[in-house]
Protein backbone atom coordinates (compact mmCIF):
# COMPACT_ATOMS: atom_id res chain seq x y z
CA UNK A 1 0.00 0.00 0.00
CA UNK A 2 1.40 3.19 -1.12
CA UNK A 3 -0.57 5.99 1.44
CA UNK A 4 -1.68 4.87 4.50
CA UNK A 5 -4.74 6.75 6.31
CA UNK A 6 -4.79 7.40 10.34
CA UNK A 7 -7.61 9.45 12.31
CA UNK A 8 -5.74 10.55 15.51
CA UNK A 9 -6.15 12.93 18.10
CA UNK A 10 -2.83 13.20 19.07
CA UNK A 11 -3.75 14.51 22.73
CA UNK A 12 -0.86 14.50 23.02
CA UNK A 13 1.09 12.49 20.53
CA UNK A 14 3.32 9.89 22.61
CA UNK A 15 5.62 7.26 21.82
CA UNK A 16 2.59 4.90 21.00
CA UNK A 17 1.73 6.98 18.01
CA UNK A 18 5.65 7.29 17.27
CA UNK A 19 5.37 3.41 16.78
CA UNK A 20 2.76 3.58 14.81
CA UNK A 21 4.08 6.12 12.07
CA UNK A 22 7.55 3.91 12.06
CA UNK A 23 7.67 2.33 8.77
CA UNK A 24 4.60 4.06 6.99
CA UNK A 25 6.29 6.12 4.13
CA UNK A 26 2.79 7.95 3.46
CA UNK A 27 1.64 8.57 6.43
CA UNK A 28 -2.01 10.89 6.02
CA UNK A 29 -2.96 12.00 9.51
CA UNK A 30 -6.84 13.37 9.75
CA UNK A 31 -6.39 14.91 13.05
CA UNK A 32 -8.79 16.30 15.33
CA UNK A 33 -8.58 20.24 15.26
CA UNK A 34 -9.09 22.28 18.84
CA UNK A 35 -11.93 20.45 20.24
CA UNK A 36 -11.99 16.32 20.76
CA UNK A 37 -14.62 13.79 20.73
CA UNK A 38 -14.19 13.85 24.35
CA UNK A 39 -16.52 17.07 24.17
CA UNK A 40 -13.69 18.58 25.43
CA UNK A 41 -10.62 21.40 24.46
CA UNK A 42 -7.16 19.45 23.22
CA UNK A 43 -4.78 20.04 25.58
CA UNK A 44 -2.72 21.52 23.25
CA UNK A 45 -3.62 23.59 19.92
CA UNK A 46 -3.38 21.93 16.76
CA UNK A 47 -0.94 23.27 14.83
CA UNK A 48 1.56 22.37 17.83
CA UNK A 49 0.23 18.75 17.69
CA UNK A 50 0.14 18.58 13.66
CA UNK A 51 3.61 19.75 13.78
CA UNK A 52 5.26 17.03 16.32
CA UNK A 53 3.40 14.46 14.16
CA UNK A 54 5.53 15.41 11.24
CA UNK A 55 8.57 16.27 13.00
CA UNK A 56 8.13 12.19 14.60
CA UNK A 57 7.54 10.67 11.00
CA UNK A 58 3.90 11.75 9.88
CA UNK A 59 3.48 12.66 6.19
CA UNK A 60 1.08 14.79 5.84
CA UNK A 61 -1.88 16.54 8.65
CA UNK A 62 -4.80 17.39 8.01
CA UNK A 63 -7.77 18.80 10.05
CA UNK A 64 -10.26 16.62 10.73
CA UNK A 65 -13.52 19.31 10.44
CA UNK A 66 -14.98 20.80 13.32
CA UNK A 67 -18.56 18.67 13.72
CA UNK A 68 -17.19 15.23 12.92
CA UNK A 69 -13.97 15.85 15.66
CA UNK A 70 -16.86 15.91 18.12
CA UNK A 71 -19.17 13.44 17.06
CA UNK A 72 -20.14 10.09 18.77
CA UNK A 73 -17.88 7.26 17.73
CA UNK A 74 -19.92 6.70 14.79
CA UNK A 75 -19.89 9.43 13.06
CA UNK A 76 -16.81 10.23 14.01
CA UNK A 77 -15.21 7.06 12.11
CA UNK A 78 -17.98 7.37 9.28
CA UNK A 79 -17.03 10.97 8.67
CA UNK A 80 -13.50 9.91 8.81
CA UNK A 81 -13.63 7.37 6.55
CA UNK A 82 -15.68 9.42 4.06
CA UNK A 83 -12.85 12.02 3.72
CA UNK A 84 -10.58 9.21 3.24
CA UNK A 85 -12.54 8.41 0.23
CA UNK A 86 -12.98 11.55 -0.90
CA UNK A 87 -9.33 12.26 -1.22
CA UNK A 88 -9.40 9.68 -3.84
CA UNK A 89 -5.54 8.58 -3.19
CA UNK A 90 -5.62 6.66 0.32
CA UNK A 91 -4.94 2.83 0.01
CA UNK A 92 -5.21 1.66 3.11
CA UNK A 93 -6.23 2.86 6.93
CA UNK A 94 -4.48 2.09 10.02
CA UNK A 95 -5.58 2.25 13.38
CA UNK A 96 -4.82 0.45 16.60
CA UNK A 97 -7.01 -2.42 18.45
CA UNK A 98 -6.92 -4.17 22.08
CA UNK A 99 -8.17 -7.05 19.79
CA UNK A 100 -5.05 -6.81 17.05
CA UNK A 101 -7.15 -9.38 14.77
CA UNK A 102 -8.42 -7.29 12.05
CA UNK A 103 -10.80 -10.44 11.17
CA UNK A 104 -12.59 -10.54 14.29
CA UNK A 105 -13.21 -6.86 14.05
CA UNK A 106 -14.62 -7.22 10.23
CA UNK A 107 -17.02 -9.89 11.63
CA UNK A 108 -17.90 -7.94 14.37
CA UNK A 109 -18.69 -4.57 11.97
CA UNK A 110 -20.27 -6.89 9.45
CA UNK A 111 -23.17 -8.20 12.45
CA UNK A 112 -23.91 -4.41 13.57
CA UNK A 113 -24.60 -3.74 9.60
CA UNK A 114 -27.36 -6.89 9.94
CA UNK A 115 -30.55 -5.72 9.47
CA UNK A 116 -31.86 -7.93 12.43
CA UNK A 117 -29.58 -6.14 14.88
CA UNK A 118 -31.44 -2.69 14.49
CA UNK A 119 -34.60 -4.59 15.91
CA UNK A 120 -32.72 -6.30 18.99
CA UNK A 121 -30.91 -2.33 19.55
CA UNK A 122 -34.48 -0.50 19.49
CA UNK A 123 -35.90 -3.42 22.05
CA UNK A 124 -32.88 -2.98 24.56
CA UNK A 125 -32.85 1.21 24.22
CA UNK A 126 -37.27 0.61 24.73
CA UNK A 127 -36.16 -0.99 28.19
CA UNK A 128 -34.36 2.57 29.01
CA UNK A 129 -30.62 1.59 29.04
CA UNK A 130 -27.34 3.76 27.90
CA UNK A 131 -26.89 3.11 24.18
CA UNK A 132 -23.78 1.50 24.95
CA UNK A 133 -25.47 -0.97 27.07
CA UNK A 134 -28.28 -1.48 24.64
CA UNK A 135 -25.90 -2.24 21.65
CA UNK A 136 -23.83 -5.12 23.79
CA UNK A 137 -27.48 -6.36 24.85
CA UNK A 138 -28.25 -6.66 21.02
CA UNK A 139 -24.63 -8.16 19.90
CA UNK A 140 -24.94 -10.79 22.42
CA UNK A 141 -28.80 -11.59 21.23
CA UNK A 142 -27.25 -11.96 17.43
CA UNK A 143 -24.36 -14.50 18.93
CA UNK A 144 -21.61 -12.45 17.94
CA UNK A 145 -19.17 -10.79 19.95
CA UNK A 146 -19.87 -8.13 22.47
CA UNK A 147 -16.42 -7.83 23.62
CA UNK A 148 -14.92 -6.15 20.93
CA UNK A 149 -17.54 -2.72 21.56
CA UNK A 150 -15.97 -2.42 25.12
CA UNK A 151 -12.54 -1.17 24.75
CA UNK A 152 -11.88 2.19 23.65
CA UNK A 153 -9.26 1.88 20.55
CA UNK A 154 -11.61 -1.23 19.81
CA UNK A 155 -14.83 0.43 19.50
CA UNK A 156 -13.59 2.71 17.24
CA UNK A 157 -11.72 0.25 15.29
CA UNK A 158 -15.21 -1.63 14.88
CA UNK A 159 -16.69 1.72 13.57
CA UNK A 160 -13.76 2.08 10.73
CA UNK A 161 -14.45 -1.21 9.75
CA UNK A 162 -18.04 -0.29 9.52
CA UNK A 163 -17.97 2.87 7.84
CA UNK A 164 -15.63 0.88 5.13
CA UNK A 165 -17.75 -2.12 4.92
CA UNK A 166 -20.97 0.04 4.62
CA UNK A 167 -19.31 2.10 1.80
CA UNK A 168 -18.02 -0.23 0.19
CA UNK A 169 -14.75 0.90 0.09
CA UNK A 170 -11.45 -0.30 -1.72
CA UNK A 171 -9.48 0.87 1.43
CA UNK A 172 -7.58 -1.49 3.39
CA UNK A 173 -8.54 -2.01 7.15
CA UNK A 174 -4.97 -2.68 8.98
CA UNK A 175 -4.81 -2.59 12.72
CA UNK A 176 -2.05 -2.82 15.13
CA UNK A 177 -2.42 -4.63 18.75
CA UNK A 178 -2.78 -1.34 21.37
CA UNK A 179 -0.37 -2.28 24.10
CA UNK A 180 -0.96 -1.16 27.88
CA UNK A 181 -3.73 0.49 29.63
CA UNK A 182 -5.79 3.08 27.48
CA UNK A 183 -6.71 5.45 30.66
CA UNK A 184 -3.94 4.64 33.51
CA UNK A 185 -1.29 3.48 31.14
CA UNK A 186 2.43 4.64 32.22
CA UNK A 187 4.71 2.92 30.80
CA UNK A 188 6.74 4.99 28.63
CA UNK A 189 6.25 3.32 25.19
CA UNK A 190 2.75 2.34 25.63
CA UNK A 191 1.44 5.44 27.74
CA UNK A 192 -2.05 6.80 28.13
CA UNK A 193 -3.11 9.72 26.80
CA UNK A 194 -5.37 10.24 29.75
CA UNK A 195 -2.62 9.32 31.83
CA UNK A 196 -0.02 12.10 30.17
CA UNK A 197 -2.99 14.84 30.48
CA UNK A 198 -2.73 14.64 34.35
CA UNK A 199 1.42 14.99 34.16
CA UNK A 200 2.99 18.23 34.39
CA UNK A 201 6.19 16.78 33.02
CA UNK A 202 6.12 13.99 29.55
CA UNK A 203 9.91 13.90 29.51
CA UNK A 204 9.91 10.24 28.33
CA UNK A 205 6.42 9.57 27.17
CA UNK A 206 6.38 11.35 24.08
CA UNK A 207 9.04 11.65 21.46
CA UNK A 208 12.78 13.86 21.91
CA UNK A 209 11.31 16.34 18.50
CA UNK A 210 7.61 16.70 20.32
CA UNK A 211 8.68 17.45 23.84
CA UNK A 212 11.04 20.12 22.39
CA UNK A 213 7.70 21.40 21.16
CA UNK A 214 5.52 20.71 23.65
CA UNK A 215 7.21 21.78 26.63
CA UNK A 216 6.77 25.50 26.17
CA UNK A 217 3.45 25.55 23.82
CA UNK A 218 0.47 27.29 25.91
CA UNK A 219 -1.89 23.92 27.73
CA UNK A 220 -5.29 24.03 27.26
CA UNK A 221 -8.06 23.03 30.02
CA UNK A 222 -11.75 22.30 30.46
CA UNK A 223 -11.56 23.88 33.75
CA UNK A 224 -9.82 27.30 32.60
CA UNK A 225 -13.07 27.81 30.79
CA UNK A 226 -15.66 26.74 32.30
CA UNK A 227 -16.83 30.11 33.48
CA UNK A 228 -16.97 31.19 29.55
CA UNK A 229 -18.87 28.16 29.02
CA UNK A 230 -21.57 28.54 31.86
CA UNK A 231 -21.94 32.47 29.94
CA UNK A 232 -23.20 30.83 26.94
CA UNK A 233 -25.17 28.45 28.47
CA UNK A 234 -26.99 31.12 30.98
CA UNK A 235 -27.20 33.38 27.76
CA UNK A 236 -29.50 30.71 25.37
CA UNK A 237 -32.96 30.44 24.83
CA UNK A 238 -35.07 27.68 24.51
CA UNK A 239 -35.26 27.68 20.74
CA UNK A 240 -31.17 27.53 20.86
CA UNK A 241 -31.45 24.60 23.28
CA UNK A 242 -33.89 22.98 20.91
CA UNK A 243 -31.30 23.09 18.36
CA UNK A 244 -28.45 22.07 19.77
CA UNK A 245 -26.39 19.09 18.57
CA UNK A 246 -27.31 15.48 20.67
CA UNK A 247 -30.30 17.43 22.31
CA UNK A 248 -32.66 14.60 20.58
CA UNK A 249 -35.01 12.65 23.06
CA UNK A 250 -35.89 15.70 24.83
CA UNK A 251 -32.93 15.80 26.47
CA UNK A 252 -32.42 19.61 25.48
CA UNK A 253 -34.58 20.36 27.55
CA UNK A 254 -32.98 18.66 30.68
CA UNK A 255 -30.01 20.39 29.90
CA UNK A 256 -32.24 23.83 29.53
CA UNK A 257 -33.59 22.96 33.35
CA UNK A 258 -30.45 22.19 34.17
CA UNK A 259 -28.33 24.79 33.39
CA UNK A 260 -30.91 27.54 34.52
CA UNK A 261 -31.03 25.55 38.44
CA UNK A 262 -27.21 24.35 38.53
CA UNK A 263 -24.42 26.60 40.09
CA UNK A 264 -21.42 24.83 38.21
CA UNK A 265 -20.84 22.50 34.78
CA UNK A 266 -19.68 19.14 37.36
CA UNK A 267 -23.46 19.64 38.41
CA UNK A 268 -25.15 20.37 35.35
CA UNK A 269 -23.45 17.08 33.82
CA UNK A 270 -24.59 15.20 37.04
CA UNK A 271 -28.34 16.41 37.13
CA UNK A 272 -28.19 15.60 32.77
CA UNK A 273 -26.49 12.08 32.42
CA UNK A 274 -28.34 9.00 33.31
CA UNK A 275 -28.62 5.06 32.75
CA UNK A 276 -29.51 5.80 29.15
CA UNK A 277 -27.24 9.14 28.99
CA UNK A 278 -23.58 8.94 29.18
CA UNK A 279 -21.46 11.73 30.74
CA UNK A 280 -19.91 11.53 26.82
CA UNK A 281 -23.04 12.27 25.27
CA UNK A 282 -23.84 15.13 27.43
CA UNK A 283 -20.26 16.74 27.14
CA UNK A 284 -20.88 16.54 23.70
CA UNK A 285 -24.25 18.29 23.68
CA UNK A 286 -22.66 20.98 26.06
CA UNK A 287 -19.38 21.85 24.15
CA UNK A 288 -22.50 22.25 20.91
CA UNK A 289 -24.30 24.43 23.00
CA UNK A 290 -20.95 26.26 23.42
CA UNK A 291 -19.42 25.99 20.14
CA UNK A 292 -23.32 27.28 18.82
CA UNK A 293 -23.47 23.58 16.74
CA UNK A 294 -26.84 22.80 15.26
CA UNK A 295 -27.92 18.68 15.49
CA UNK A 296 -28.88 19.96 11.84
CA UNK A 297 -24.94 21.45 11.09
CA UNK A 298 -23.58 17.86 12.54
CA UNK A 299 -25.34 15.84 10.09
CA UNK A 300 -23.84 17.45 6.94
CA UNK A 301 -20.73 16.15 5.26
CA UNK A 302 -18.05 17.75 5.82
CA UNK A 303 -17.19 20.75 3.35
CA UNK A 304 -13.34 20.84 3.59
CA UNK A 305 -10.48 19.88 4.77
CA UNK A 306 -7.37 22.11 6.45
CA UNK A 307 -3.84 21.48 5.57
CA UNK A 308 -2.20 21.24 8.98
CA UNK A 309 1.45 20.08 8.17
CA UNK A 310 3.44 18.13 5.68
CA UNK A 311 7.43 17.23 4.58
CA UNK A 312 8.46 16.57 1.38
CA UNK A 313 6.38 13.20 1.10
CA UNK A 314 3.37 14.95 2.29
CA UNK A 315 3.90 17.37 -0.88
CA UNK A 316 3.87 14.72 -2.85
CA UNK A 317 0.72 13.26 -1.68
CA UNK A 318 -1.01 16.61 -1.35
CA UNK A 319 -0.17 16.78 -5.42
CA UNK A 320 -1.96 13.94 -5.87
CA UNK A 321 -4.68 15.00 -3.49
CA UNK A 322 -5.45 18.07 -5.36
CA UNK A 323 -5.63 16.33 -8.57
CA UNK A 324 -8.21 13.94 -7.85
CA UNK A 325 -10.18 14.91 -4.67
CA UNK A 326 -13.58 15.63 -4.96
CA UNK A 327 -13.27 17.71 -1.79
CA UNK A 328 -11.86 21.42 -1.13
CA UNK A 329 -8.32 21.18 0.44
CA UNK A 330 -7.62 24.26 2.06
CA UNK A 331 -4.44 26.20 2.98
CA UNK A 332 -4.17 28.64 5.97
CA UNK A 333 -5.39 31.82 4.56
CA UNK A 334 -7.75 30.66 2.11
CA UNK A 335 -11.63 31.29 2.32
CA UNK A 336 -13.31 27.78 1.58
CA UNK A 337 -16.36 27.52 -0.28
CA UNK A 338 -18.34 26.89 2.52
CA UNK A 339 -18.44 30.31 4.59
CA UNK A 340 -20.83 29.32 7.04
CA UNK A 341 -18.88 25.90 8.27
CA UNK A 342 -15.95 28.08 7.90
CA UNK A 343 -17.49 30.75 10.49
CA UNK A 344 -18.45 27.96 12.72
CA UNK A 345 -15.03 26.78 12.87
CA UNK A 346 -12.88 30.41 12.88
CA UNK A 347 -15.81 31.29 16.08
CA UNK A 348 -14.22 27.87 17.43
CA UNK A 349 -10.95 28.71 17.33
CA UNK A 350 -11.51 31.91 18.79
CA UNK A 351 -12.93 30.57 21.60
CA UNK A 352 -10.64 27.76 22.27
CA UNK A 353 -8.71 30.55 23.23
CA UNK A 354 -10.70 30.79 26.67
CA UNK A 355 -9.29 27.69 27.72
CA UNK A 356 -5.40 28.22 27.85
CA UNK A 357 -3.64 28.44 30.95
CA UNK A 358 -2.34 31.98 29.62
CA UNK A 359 -4.59 34.72 28.64
CA UNK A 360 -4.62 34.81 24.40
CA UNK A 361 -6.11 36.73 22.11
CA UNK A 362 -8.92 35.86 19.58
CA UNK A 363 -7.34 34.95 16.17
CA UNK A 364 -4.95 32.08 16.85
CA UNK A 365 -5.90 31.18 13.14
CA UNK A 366 -4.77 34.08 11.29
CA UNK A 367 -1.45 34.45 12.90
CA UNK A 368 -0.41 31.10 12.34
CA UNK A 369 0.89 29.21 9.27
CA UNK A 370 0.97 25.72 7.50
CA UNK A 371 4.60 23.72 8.62
CA UNK A 372 6.29 22.51 6.37
CA UNK A 373 9.59 19.99 7.11
CA UNK A 374 12.26 20.22 4.72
Amino acid sequence: MKNIGIVCEYNPFHNGHFKQLRGIEGSVCLMSGNFVQRGEPAILDKYVRARAAVECGASLVLELPLTCAVASAERFADGAVEIFERLGCIDGLCFGSEEGDINNIMSTARALLQPEFKEYLQRELETGVSFPTARHRALVAMGADASLIERPNDILAVEYCKALVRRGSSIEPVTIRREGCYHTGTDCENPSASFLRTQDDWEGFVPRAAWELFRTAPKYALCKGERSILARLRSMREADFENVAYGSEGLWSKLMRACREERDLLSIVSAVKSKRYTYSRVMRMILCAFLGITDRQMQQPAPYVRVLAFDDVGRSILRQMREGADIPIINVGQMPPDAAYWELERQANDLFALFSEDILPPGGDLRERVFYKR
